[in-house]
């Protein structure tokens, strides 16, 4: 299953982007190269192209495996905004619909096929005896286990994949999977010696904050003013119940606010309404439970507020995922109160898997109420380190006191490392502090060099610092291993290689105030490039609407930005800006070029002037082809042939050895001997029979012309 087609190639091509991003193209070799894979990659980090590239790349059709039909439409649309044969197969489709579909797929004429997988399901025998596959991708993989946040049953059954084709590589991917869920991906799909690829979970565009304890008018007020500062922005406010999303959705609307609501309690006719308004830009907030997101490939949702405290932190890391997937400065505003903590904690008593949930309840509830870098300890949830606090979230803004707290946490972790990591937080800290209970006499802990070695600290402050290790990356906690603390890779560092570490002071912790405001970012002064921003905002909005599809699929917002920034007034500049493949310069590039340059002109912004034989030039360079730069420039061919002599006299093209052979040069080169004709076209064509097209002829005499001046 080798190709040699350059993975660097498709991805300016289809996607429009010079770079890939880290990790990407090494994932894209080992799916090619036949390797199961298992990717974990923040919303928006670009975990997509890791299996639509190597689609385009390998010779037969790729499977995806997708749990909502909105995520496959959203997809699908989007690939073929690219020019990529994608399609997608589900129960809403009619039996003739469903056949067409397939006959195109056994043609070879969709090279990514979208499926839920209960339609998988049923479908595998077929598939199996008609047409051939060289890829299987599994999207949102921690939905197959249980540890996971979103557990679907019907992903359970995918094991039978590798049984099916076990010669086929399985690409898993997900945005949210913690150790545990990872290691039981792998099981549950019966993934062979599976390369592991962990992106950087950080989001860093993503600014977060948290606010406490906030009276609810108040709270709707500070988030109606929020909203009116983000003028035109799409946003999600993510509730707890029903209820109150739709109540949420009467009081934004109450404050002028473009506010719908989206729960599971509607029906899927009212469901789909609301979503496709708001992909669409038609309303601006949606107002929903955790029903609401995961099928949605919006890239410009530009803020998330979660009205309630979510009850884990992979969903509530998912849920933030969905603003800023275009890597634009986006907000994610948390608000919470103890009531949230009471009413989840409740949930949690009717569910299964009691004390898991509220381990990981503890875990939200300690990020929310953090005196330290938000960022740190959202990392440090997923394995990953932040060394230096982000200057991105409200705690980075108004800093604790912090203190050398090396020796401190040495002595707890020497202490976790000397019981074999087989204790909890609570022996923990009786061990540091001395304790003579009896599971600490029986365990032989009272025995263990670091025994009382905390014993200056209360109960209460070694809670608070272990929380902060926790917090930091210095220790995680084994779910699946009664709960027992583990030392991370980092904290060996702080142990046994001189690392060092800053605490927060105890006394301070009480003192932080967790009613803190948050500063509103209320300008709304407006340059040139946010005016032609808005601009070309509503070109892409007619288009889209034009097109049926949703905005962001025409171009993404970072896109935009790119052309405001830029302000490209010819189409080689296009080639520099993000997002901008062959296939959309060719279908959507001379339209915002002409907006640009009408726009430049109506506010009195000079212009470059534009060299057309320059223009034609740059888009050889790129490996465009004649037909390709005609449709593109919107020229006649014979226009383009007539640049091409002219860059060849003046000598920016080296020789015409890709447009006229040997034969055809020296037919002419007699023709214009016979008649004496040097410029004119016709006479030459006529003498020649008609046999030799006028394009030829015109390269020829540039030939001739030129080889003459040099002798």
């Amino acid at each position: 299953m080798q190709t040699t087609i350059n993975p660097q190639t498709i991805l300016k091509k289809y996607f429009g982007f010079d770079q890939f991003r880290p990790l990407q193209e090494e994932i894209i070799a080992g799916v090619v190269n036949q390797k199961d894979s298992l990717v974990l990659m923040p919303t928006g980090g670009g975990k997509s192209v890791c299996f639509q590239l190597p689609a385009i790349m390998l010779p037969h059709l790729t499977l995806v495996i997708s749990p909502l039909i909105a995520l496959m439409k959203d997809q699908v649309e989007a690939l073929k905004a690219n020019g990529i044969q994608a399609d997608f197969l589900n129960s809403t489709m009619d039996e003739n619909d469903q056949e067409i579909l397939i006959q195109n797929v056994r043609n070879g004429e969709v090279k990514l096929l979208y499926l839920s997988p209960e339609k998988l399901l049923t479908l595998i025998p077929f598939i199996k005896s008609n047409i051939k596959i060289s890829l299987i991708a599994i999207d949102e993989a921690h939905c197959i286990s249980q540890w996971g946040h979103d557990f679907r049953p019907e992903y359970t059954k995918l094991g039978l994949l590798k049984e099916t084709w076990p010669e086929i590589p399985i690409i898993a991917l997900t945005a949210t999977a913690d150790k545990i869920t990872r290691k039981d991906i792998v099981k549950q799909l019966s993934l062979e010696d599976p390369k592991i690829y962990v992106a950087s979970f950080d989001r860093p565009n993503l600014s977060l904050s948290v606010r406490f304890g906030i009276k609810k008018k108040k709270k709707l007020e500070e988030i109606a003013a929020f909203i009116h500062a983000k003028k035109d922005e799409s946003g999600i406010i993510y509730c707890l119940s029903r209820k109150s999303t739709e109540e949420m959705a009467e009081e934004m609307k109450g404050f002028g606010i473009s506010a719908e609501f989206y729960h599971a309690g509607m029906t899927a006719n009212e469901r789909n309404k609301v979503q496709d308004n708001f992909i669409n830009d038609r309303t601006k907030v949606i107002c929903a439970t955790i029903a609401f997101g995961m099928g949605i490939d919006k890239s410009n949702v530009r803020f998330v507020i979660h009205n309630n405290l979510p009850k884990n932190m992979e969903g509530y890391y998912q849920e933030i995922g969905r603003a800023g997937r275009d890597g634009l400065p986006s907000d994610a505003l948390l608000y919470y109160s103890i009531g949230d903590v009471v009413m989840l904690r409740n949930f949690i008593e009717d569910s299964g898997q009691k004390e898991l949930n509220h381990e990981k309840l503890n875990r939200m509830q300690q990020y929310a109420e953090t005196p330290i870098c938000r960022r740190i300890i959202l990392l440090a949830y997923f394995g990953e380190t932040l060394e230096h606090a982000c200057n991105n979230c409200d705690v980075c803004k108004q800093p604790r006191k912090t203190f050398d707290g090396t020796l401190l946490a040495q002595k707890a972790l020497s202490a976790l490392a000397r019981t074999n990591e087989k204790i909890g937080v609570n022996v923990l800290i009786d061990i540091l502090r001395g304790s003579h209970r009896k599971e600490i006499i029986e365990n032989g802990y009272n025995t263990i060099k670091t025994f009382g070695a905390g014993k200056e600290y209360s109960f209460h402050d070694w809670q608070k610092y272990i929380l902060q290790m926790l917090n930091l990356g210095l220790i995680e906690i084994a779910y699946d291993e009664n709960f027992n603390l583990k030392i991370t890779s980092f904290g060996k560092e702080l142990l046994f290689e001189n690392k060092k570490i800053a605490l927060v002071h105890s006394d301070d912790l009480e003192k932080f105030e967790a009613k803190k405001k948050r500063e509103l970012n209320l300008d709304d002064t407006k340059d040139l490039e946010a005016e032609l921003f808005d601009y070309l905002r509503g070109i892409r909005r007619g288009l889209a609407e034009k097109e049926n599809v949703p905005a962001y699929v025409i171009f993404s917002d970072a896109t935009l930005q790119d052309l405001s920034k830029n302000k490209p007034v010819q189409l080689s500049d296009l080639l520099k800006i993000g997002g901008m493949g062959e296939y959309k310069i060719k279908k959507y590039g001379n339209t915002f070029i002409k907006e640009i340059k009408q726009w430049l002109k109506q506010n009195d912004v000079k212009t470059p002037k534009v060299d057309t034989y320059s223009e034609t030039f740059k888009l050889l360079q790129e490996g465009y082809g004649i037909e390709e730069i005609s449709q593109t420039r919107q020229m006649h061919e014979t226009t383009i042939y007539s640049h091409i002599a002219h860059l060849y006299t003046k000598n920016q093209l080296e020789n015409l050895d890709a447009y006229i052979n040997d034969a055809e040069y020296k037919l002419v080169k007699a023709a214009v001997k016979e008649t004496g004709e040097k410029k004119q076209l016709t006479p030459l064509h006529t003498y020649l029979n008609e046999e030799i097209p006028f394009h030829v002829i015109r390269l020829c005499l540039a030939k001739l012309n030129k080889e003459e001046e040099e002798n």
